[in-house]
């Protein structure tokens, strides 16, 4: 199991524009064999401050995401609206276990 946690600061006035283009990503990336979960969440205090939670099945999983047709899309329309380079936690899974799963 790969659990990554991505958080990620977008300009203030590209909140909507950064929404729109990441809940199609995360549409779109719930669909992959791979992934267990893909959800997006906005921070209730800042607006502008995103997380995103990642499962995947395992490291090939979340390689094979990264070649996508709509990650590539994500990255170059959301890249842009964010106030600074976004930063990730990789997760090690301790409960519920691997096998506990769907």
């Amino acid at each position: 199991m790969l659990i990554l946690e991505v958080n990620i600061n977008v300009k203030p006035d590209q909140v909507d524009a950064f929404i729109t283009a990441t809940i199609q990503n995360c549409q779109n990336s719930r669909k992959e064999a791979g992934v267990l979960r893909f959800e997006l969440y906005q921070d209730a205090e800042n607006p502008a401050h995103f997380t995103l939670l990642e499962v995947y099945r395992d490291a090939a999983a979340q390689a094979s995401h990264k070649q996508t047709g709509h990650y590539e899309q994500w990255r170059l329309a959301a890249e842009p609206l964010m106030s600074e380079p976004r930063r990730r936690t990789l997760y090690k899974n301790i409960s519920p276990s691997d096998a506990e799963w769907n």
